[in-house]
């Protein structure tokens, strides 16, 4: 089955330049990001989009002696019904600020400078990259604001569970209202000695599901290689101890190779219970490179990204810089072998939290998928971020049966 479209913006080389820049950066030509007044606010504005949150960048203050900024400040992602529901007006806001940088999207010091809107044509960019705005535009009598916004199409194999990892469901392939079988799961317990786990609560340890394809030929596996334990004198899996996966995929010779390692556990913030993470894959001939590490609620769950736009995660040019201009990298400007560099979006997985029936829906990349192992590898890891949020409840919670032993 064909891929489904999908639609990137792009919002980047951001910098504000004024006539007190030049005098301001005399010395060395610009001013370090860190140290500018300035920051913005990127909003979306008359689309849906499951990345339409508000972002928040510093704005680097440049002189003409440094008159190129590079740096990608957002990225906002559209399946092909959110573009069809998208209104005509649709567009970008940029709100340009003076003050201290704040993470959040209310800001009660700082002083609004100015504002840019962006008109955005997302039904064109389904077929060919485009360059919406790259240049300088007035900010204010006193300021220029020079930025990128850039579309391009962005196809994905989308993969559905037919159920709970655990329940060992059907994957399928999905476009629009069509979908298609093209993997089985099969959960079970590495170790069935029931001796073991003196409680129905401590048995989180030997947890593996493997995925095959429709001939039963196994094709990748995620299996629980640390158990996940409490900390001492606590109910939860620390961040100093926590669960770990590996995620294998056969090597051509009967034998398995490592793919990538998940760590799960669960923050000590009580009041808003999280799961923290960070996935990273494992070279046969480099040290592991970390591709994701952030947090997910344990009780409304979310969703868990890979997104190498700005290069290999988390490897960086000598300047940190990217090529919004042409929307692409090349791998030799970083080192990295060709098996292993990510670039742009990888993948996603949705995931539902505790004690909610969870079918993850996995999207992936098209140009991370070259085999029926590239595809199962993700999916394996998909059930194994999913399967982490039951491991991480507190031990004073009881399992669902099916993860019991």
């Amino acid at each position: 089955m064909d891929p489904c479209p999908f639609v990137r913006i792009l919002v980047g080389n951001l910098a504000v330049k004024s006539p007190a820049s030049s005098k301001a950066s005399s010395y060395s030509g610009k001013v370090h990001p860190s140290s500018s007044p300035f920051f913005c606010r990127i909003k979306l504005k008359g689309v849906a989009s499951d990345t339409a949150r508000c972002h928040v960048a510093t704005l680097p203050l440049i002189s003409e002696r440094d008159p190129n900024p590079h740096s990608l400040a957002a990225s906002f992602d559209f399946s092909k019904p959110q573009i069809m529901k998208a209104s005509k007006k649709a567009h970008i806001k940029i709100s340009v600020y003076k003050g201290p940088t704040t993470p959040t999207c209310f800001f009660t010091s700082a002083k609004l400078m100015g504002c840019i809107t962006i008109p955005l044509d997302l039904a064109s960019a389904q077929s060919r990259p485009c360059t919406i705005h790259n240049g300088w535009a007035s900010l204010s009598k006193a300021q220029l604001l020079h930025l990128t916004v850039r579309a391009e199409p962005d196809p994905r194999f989308v993969f559905r569970f037919d159920g709970e990892p655990e329940c060992s469901p059907q994957v399928f392939q999905v476009k629009g209202h069509v979908k298609q079988p093209v993997f089985t799961c099969k959960f079970s317990f590495r170790d069935k000695n029931p001796v073991q786990f003196p409680t129905l609560n401590a048995n989180r340890k030997g947890w593996s599901i493997t995925v095959h394809d429709l001939s039963g030929s196994p094709v990748a596996a995620a299996s629980m290689v640390t158990p996940f334990v409490p900390s001492p004198g606590s109910q939860r899996v620390s961040r100093s101890n926590p669960g770990a996966w590996l995620i294998i995929r056969p090597d051509g010779d009967g034998t398995w190779k490592p793919w990538g390692r998940l760590e799960a556990w669960r923050e000590p913030n009580h009041s808003n219970a999280a799961v923290g993470y960070r996935f990273e894959v494992l070279p046969a001939t480099a040290d592991p490179v970390t591709l994701a590490a952030s947090t997910l609620s344990s009780q409304r769950g979310g969703k868990f990204t890979i997104d190498a736009t700005s290069g290999v995660t988390p490897a960086n040019t000598p300047n940190g810089s990217w090529d919004l201009g042409s929307g692409s990298m090349s791998s030799s400007d970083f080192g990295f072998e060709s098996q292993f560099f990510y670039k742009g979006f990888v993948m996603s997985a949705t995931v539902n939290g505790e004690g909610k029936c969870s079918k993850p829906e996995v999207e992936v990349g098209v140009q991370h998928v070259t085999c029926t192992e590239d595809a199962a590898a993700f999916v394996a890891l998909a059930a194994a971020l999913d399967l982490s949020i039951d491991a991480c409840k507190l031990f004073s919670q009881k399992l669902r049966k099916e993860l019991r032993q």
